[in-house]
């Protein structure tokens, strides 16, 4: 078998399991939509204290793994480069959980 008859037939196999992927994934978004506002600000909860957590997480990591100590050079000596180094650390942190939880 060549690999032009092998990629037709992955082609061919991904067109074919496409309908049942979307209908697979319409139902699981369907769940989780609030249907009251109780439920929404359950949610909202949930989302935010996990998207905190991998924040903070997410910034203690990159402090480990950066040499010197980040948080003190921000704290003590007042480094606005550091400062900047970390806050784009958190914001680069958060657009992933947040296109994470969008989907």
């Amino acid at each position: 078998m060549n690999t032009h008859s092998l990629l037709r037939l992955v082609a061919l196999a991904i067109l074919a399991s496409a309908p049942s992927i979307l209908a697979a994934e319409a139902n699981a978004s369907a769940s989780w939509h609030a249907q009251s506002l109780g439920q929404a600000v359950g949610y909202m909860l949930i989302f935010a204290i996990i998207g905190i957590a991998v924040a903070i997480t997410g910034y203690k990591l990159f402090d480990k793994c950066t040499p010197g100590d980040l948080h003190k050079e921000i704290i003590e000596n007042k480094n606005v480069a550091a400062a900047i180094i970390g806050a784009a650390v958190i914001l680069g942190v958060c657009i992933i959980v947040a296109a994470a939880m969008l989907g």
